[in-house]
């Protein structure tokens, strides 16, 4: 019988990428092939913004992202308190990407 052994991957995190970036305003488009999501910071009173990261992710992976954030958000208001909602709901933001920034 084999055994279902589980392989590791060693994770490296790089100086420069675990500063991270602080992001308010994220966008996700999306193709058949893919989500691509943009990561923003805004500054009131600044009227432009940069992306700063963008990820382009397949649907299942985008899918396994929605879920994992479902659970860290139960775990963090388990642990910290509910998080208040915006008091507006978020609608789907109509930003059409043009074809030559889209990888497929």
């Amino acid at each position: 019988m084999k055994e279902n052994k589980k392989k590791q991957i060693k994770i490296e995190l790089k100086e420069e990428v675990a500063q991270g970036h602080y992001v308010n305003l994220p966008i996700v488009g999306f193709s058949q092939a893919e989500f691509i999501l943009d990561f923003i910071k805004v500054i009131p009173g600044i009227s432009k913004a940069d992306v700063k990261s963008r990820m382009i992710m397949s649907p299942m992976h985008t899918k396994n992202l929605l879920l994992l954030l479902n659970a860290k958000l139960k775990e963090y208001e388990k642990k910290f308190g509910k998080i208040q909602s915006p008091k507006k709901e978020i609608e789907s933001q109509n930003i059409k990407l043009p074809d030559d920034v889209l990888p497929n």
